[in-house]
């Protein structure tokens, strides 16, 4: 038998409403995706105030080529998470940002004139190649270079990270994650300018290796010991299902907020809702969760800047 839930309540704003209280209006309005919105913003706040609960992030590279690295940065300042899983992209972007700048475009440009003119373009981001290949190519060999010098011949997705990180400064994510000792993982590093460096480095090594079982190893100990697990998923892709296919060896996440643009009906992993996954054992079946479909770069400052004013009370 189907039971009715609340009454369906009229939002409330005036020029005093705070963004907390709005996220608050949107839980009983019965709104669609707004209700979706306010229940993610619960399910973090719990998530991330558990002392219980390991806080895994994981996003795609592509929004660190945006505004909204700064978020991500500021949230790995803040040491909400303990692992973040993310894809090549994420890396190249930092680097490439950190020594150079992108510029803004539209998605309406003429890519053959960019081409023309050394322009890489990333939706409506311009990436000039000079900012891209050469500079990653130029500082990949030199961070691989000084570690090896040191003695190191094997490396983890997540120690590259930390070596990244450290020859970063505070704009970069990579830079506070290894400042507040948060794990990145890259289960994709081959799939972008990173990966081709540490590649090309052991073309000239040939005693240097990249040890992806050691992040197996890494992500397991972690794993296995943690009494519950949440994870904030932004976006799909490898980043969202090496996230998931880790946590089934403990039973599931207990909190899991997923925003996406995907959609299901194609049988995609991107599209899939939180909720598929409990079939797979990937989410507990009395998880805190949520999918919200939305642009991240759209909606996550929103987000960020309600999880400051709910966790400062």
């Amino acid at each position: 038998m189907v039971t009715p839930g609340r009454p369906v309540k009229d939002i409330e704003i005036n020029s005093n409403t705070s963004l907390e209280k709005i996220f608050e209006e949107l839980s009983q309005s019965g709104g669609f995706e707004s209700v979706n919105l306010s229940d993610g913003l619960n399910i973090l706040s719990e998530m991330i105030t558990d002392p219980k609960c390991l806080r895994f992030v994981s996003f795609v590279g592509a929004v660190v080529s945006t505004g909204l690295r700064g978020i991500i940065k500021d949230m790995m300042k803040n040491k909400w998470f303990d692992v973040a899983i993310t894809t090549c992209g994420a890396l190249d972007h930092d680097i490439a940002r950190h020594f150079s700048n992108y510029k803004e475009g539209s998605f309406t440009m003429d890519d053959g004139e960019l081409a023309d003119q050394n322009i890489h373009r990333l939706g409506n981001v311009l990436v000039p190649m000079d900012s891209y290949g050469p500079l990653i190519e130029e500082k990949m060999q030199s961070f691989l270079e000084e570690e090896y010098q040191k003695g190191v011949k094997e490396m983890s997705t997540a120690q590259i990270c930390k070596m990244i990180g450290k020859n970063l400064g505070e704009n970069s994510f990579l830079y506070w994650a290894y400042k507040n000792n948060i794990n990145v993982i890259v289960p994709g590093i081959m799939d972008g300018a990173v990966g081709s460096q540490i590649w090309l480095f052991s073309q000239k090594h040939s005693d240097f290796k990249l040890n992806l079982a050691e992040d197996a190893n890494l992500l397991s100990g972690l794993i296995f010991k943690a009494e519950k697990s949440g994870a904030l998923m932004l976006g799909g892709g490898i980043s969202k299902h090496h996230t998931l296919w880790w946590n089934q060896y403990r039973e599931g996440l207990d909190y899991a907020f997923y925003i996406t643009t995907a959609q299901e009906f194609d049988g995609s992993l991107s599209g899939a809702l939180v909720r598929e996954a409990i079939s797979w054992g990937k989410v507990t079946q009395r998880a805190r969760q949520a999918t919200l479909h939305a642009e991240v770069t759209t909606i996550l400052p929103f987000i960020y800047a309600a999880l400051l004013a709910k966790l400062k009370k």
